[in-house]
């Protein structure tokens, strides 16, 4: 039997949900491993709607779960419902929703509230040594959960290659390690059974984005 691994998804768009291309990386990148992605979601209403047409918030309202569905085509799971005894490793992948639907990073960067739901899923893998695959601005959520685990999110000074990269400050105000990385290698916190990888905090072509998650969901596998 192949490796069950949750994936734990935070919407649908990368301005107000789970990025699409990094989400669908990963589930490829699980299947060609053999192993079974069981996607999650919380069942809970985003900050807000973003139309991505224009990059500007709507009226809208939208539901974290229903939304997801439209990525795991269905087949996806309340988060309350994630038994950490059943599977063996966890992989969140990035978008905005993280930073708005999983936490209020978006809003109060290191001094943000991680969701009670997913804060516990975190800290159960953790407990039972299970390996957590983040990608893109999830780290943030390691970072502020494990004070002094290694992480990336790419490289820590902004250009125009990088530029969100005032996130890895910010991750070392929180007692992390931030190890710069190119956006198609990853870093191994061994200790913590941590695996990070940039993806789009890099402006990259998508397929340098797409062997970074690669390698990410490999290791993961393999330290499963």
């Amino acid at each position: 039997m192949g490796k069950k691994v949750a994936v734990v998804l935070a919407g649908c768009g990368v301005y107000d949900g789970s990025e699409i291309h990094e989400s669908s990386a990963v589930l490829v990148h699980l299947s060609r491993e053999g192993a079974q992605a069981e996607v999650y979601a919380p069942d809970v209403d985003q900050m807000h709607v973003v139309d991505h047409t224009k990059g500007q918030p709507t009226q809208e309202k939208r539901n974290v779960l229903v939304e997801s569905a439209r990525i795991a085509r269905g087949n996806i799971k309340d988060l309350a419902k994630l038994d950490v005894n059943g599977l063996d490793a966890l992989i969140i992948p990035g978008g905005f929703g993280v930073a708005k639907n999983l936490s209020t990073w978006a809003t109060q960067g290191k001094n943000c509230i991680i969701s009670k739901e997913v804060e516990d899923v975190l800290k159960a893998f953790h407990a039972t040594k299970k390996p957590i695959g983040l990608c893109c601005i999830s780290p943030v959520l390691a970072a502020k959960i494990f004070p002094g685990c290694e992480l990336t999110v790419g490289h820590d000074t902004e250009c125009e290659k990088w530029p969100y990269a005032k996130t890895a400050e910010t991750m070392k105000e929180l007692g992390c390690k931030h190890v710069n990385k190119h956006v198609t290698e990853i870093h191994v916190d061994m200790k913590n059974k941590l695996v990070t990888t940039s993806a789009f905090m890099c402006n990259a072509p998508i397929h340098e984005i797409y062997d970074g998650i690669g390698k990410m969901v490999k290791e993961v596998v393999r330290l499963a």
